[in-house]
């Protein structure tokens, strides 16, 4: 009987140190930019967001975050859901690039930096361009704005 039990008791530890995934666990895709994003201490956007003091400067952050629009011309920004509905958009350092068909709603890990800044009305109208917006939505926009920027310097696409 004794026996019957350590055998019993060693196939359950055995059979527990299985390398299966745990059915939650996140699988990374493809990588992009200089700088490899290391995911273990990242953050989530909003509180990436609330962490951000407005009043210091650039900010570095690494936080998972979904893709809500793609540069369609070249894949060179995206704009990322802050968790309420709204958005703002990533700049890629260096200008590299994701691919400009990479799905909607896709989970991102981003590392870089985060900042406010004034976007100008020619940087808007080439985003919003960039974006497929049409003439007449380009033309409405006519004076620049202060927000939160972010340039990363690398991205890792969630599979």
């Amino acid at each position: 009987m004794k026996k019957l039990l350590v055998v019993s008791l060693t196939a359950i530890v055995l059979f527990s140190c299985g390398d299966d995934k745990p059915k939650n666990s996140i699988v990374l895709g493809k990588s992009y930019g200089p700088v490899n994003v290391d995911t273990v201490d990242a953050m989530n956007v909003k509180e990436m967001l609330e962490a951000f003091d407005t009043k210091k400067g650039e900010q570095t952050f690494t936080f998972l975050a979904p893709i809500e629009e793609v540069c369609s011309k070249a894949g060179c920004w995206i704009n990322v859901d802050k968790g309420n509905g709204e958005t703002f958009m990533v700049r890629f350092k260096d200008h590299f690039t994701i691919p400009p068909k990479t799905k909607i709603g896709t989970q991102a890990y981003l590392h870089g930096i985060a900042y406010m800044d004034t976007i100008s009305v020619d940087l808007l109208r080439h985003f919003a361009e960039d974006a497929g917006k049409s003439k007449e939505e380009i033309e409405k926009i006519t004076k620049p704005e202060f927000k939160l920027n972010f340039e990363a310097d690398g991205i890792t696409l969630v599979k």
